[in-house]
């Protein structure tokens, strides 16, 4: 355990020396304060507008970092060649894969915990500044306790994401892994339309193949309670825990992948 956090810890300060991250958590940031302008656009729509735009900045630039940075992590060591120097040492190549899973995490921890302070500041300002009879006809209040369980899942989603990146990153090539876990996300959030594939088309074998992708594929779509913060609406906190359990599981299953993968692969 002491190796892997060790891996983890140095990981977390290459990212830190990256410029990467910190040009995407400026822009999230930007974005976030240029949402309160275009709120003030929108007729008695500004913070609904402001909460909607700064959670998608929180998951977009999140998935970026976890893409580009996670895709190479172990692509980067194979080909600077260090990965031998480090499996050289008293490092097994399973305290390598999860040190820099658990590094990457660390790093998107810190970035979304930045760019949450700054979608904190602009909805506070926003309350501050706001007339008492205006926040009364808000479908919630701007400092809704339940935008940190949005924000907990979109997380959780990233750590997700991270993992997927991370599998692909030990068997093929950065360009594939990115559009893959890119692909992967995109059907993770339209994953229901798999299920009901088979009332668009009549054929047999097409159904059958979209419901099995459909088990597979990782389903991203109750990670995303963004409507339901936005407008107000309950929160089912069963509905939260199943999908923290189901990340938990399909990150666990996705590193085990990875590792097994990771071992078989010859260095020589």
């Amino acid at each position: 355990m002491r190796t892997i956090w060790l891996i983890a810890g140095a990981v977390f300060k290459e990212s830190v020396r990256d410029r990467v991250p910190y040009a995407m958590v400026v822009f999230a940031v930007l974005l976030i304060a240029a949402s309160y302008l275009i709120g003030q656009l929108t007729a008695g729509q500004d913070m609904k507008t402001i909460k909607d735009l700064g959670l998608a900045a929180l998951s977009i630039f999140g998935l970026f970092i976890a893409v580009f940075i996670g895709i190479g992590l172990v692509s980067k060591e194979v080909e600077k060649k260090s990965v031998y120097g480090l499996l050289s040492k008293p490092v097994s190549r399973s305290q390598f894969i999860l040190g820099k899973y658990a590094g990457l995490v660390m790093t998107l921890a810190v970035n979304l915990g930045v760019m949450t302070v700054a979608y904190y500041g602009v909805l506070y300002y926003m309350n501050v500044t706001t007339p008492p009879a205006v926040r009364t006809a808000w479908p919630s209040p701007a400092l809704d306790p339940r935008l940190l369980i949005a924000i907990g899942l979109i997380f959780a989603e990233l750590m997700l994401v991270t993992a997927v990146a991370l599998f692909f990153s030990t068997f093929s090539s950065p360009l594939l892994a990115t559009l893959l876990t890119l692909g992967l996300w995109v059907a993770g959030h339209f994953n229901a339309d798999l299920r009901n594939f088979e009332t668009v088309v009549d054929a047999a074998v097409p159904a059958a193949i979209a419901r099995a992708a459909y088990y597979v594929l990782p389903n991203l779509a109750p990670f995303d309670v963004k409507s339901e913060v936005v407008y107000g609406m309950p929160i089912s906190t069963r509905a939260v825990a199943f999908t923290l359990i189901y990340a938990g599981i399909y990150v666990t299953l996705l590193l085990t992948a990875a590792v097994a993968i990771f071992r078989r692969r010859d260095f020589k």
